[in-house]
């Protein structure tokens, strides 16, 4: 019977249109840019993978944060500039490469310019590519999701608990 109401609900379910939808992400750079390299989850989750987007940009151009919420790093990391925001409920977002202009502990809105894009991320067939990460729980036991499938534009689906 639950499994008949999940797919009930599914069906029946259309997202609300793309504006202003609480609780869903923003593209961190605009205009919107092309994803250059898509998510790929490993499985299992110590394998190599890609756990989060590319986007192109140009050296320079600002990042915004996704969504609101506090900045949890911001600074260098494992040589590379990087800014990590948690969101309300669990989710937390990554940009990198960017050089921060905000620190750790701030309180951003979204769409708030946390820093600027560089260059030199590996693999970028662009001048800049944005590499965005989202992901769910401690970073211990992170579970990562591709960002795409947050976006504000994107509709939701429900999928039975098997």
């Amino acid at each position: 019977m639950r499994r008949f109401a999940l797919v009930l609900a599914a069906i029946m379910w259309t997202a609300p249109p793309a504006t202003a939808v609480e609780g869903r992400l923003d593209w961190p750079l605009l205009p919107h840019p092309s994803v250059v390299r898509t998510f790929d989850a490993p499985s299992p989750n110590w394998n190599r993978g890609h756990r989060g987007v590319d986007l192109a940009g140009t050296p320079g151009q600002p990042v915004q944060a996704a969504a609101a919420g506090t900045v949890v790093f911001a600074g260098e990391l494992a040589g590379r500039p990087l800014v990590s925001i948690a969101h309300p409920g669990g989710l937390r977002t990554s940009y990198e490469p960017v050089r921060p202009s905000v620190r750790a502990g701030q309180r951003v809105e979204g769409g708030a310019r946390i820093g600027r894009l560089e260059a030199g991320h590996a693999g970028c067939p662009s001048a800049a590519c944005l590499h965005w990460g989202a992901m769910w729980g401690p970073s211990s036991r992170a579970d990562y999701v591709d960002p795409l499938g947050l976006l504000a534009g994107t509709p939701l689906r429900l999928k039975p608990d098997q």
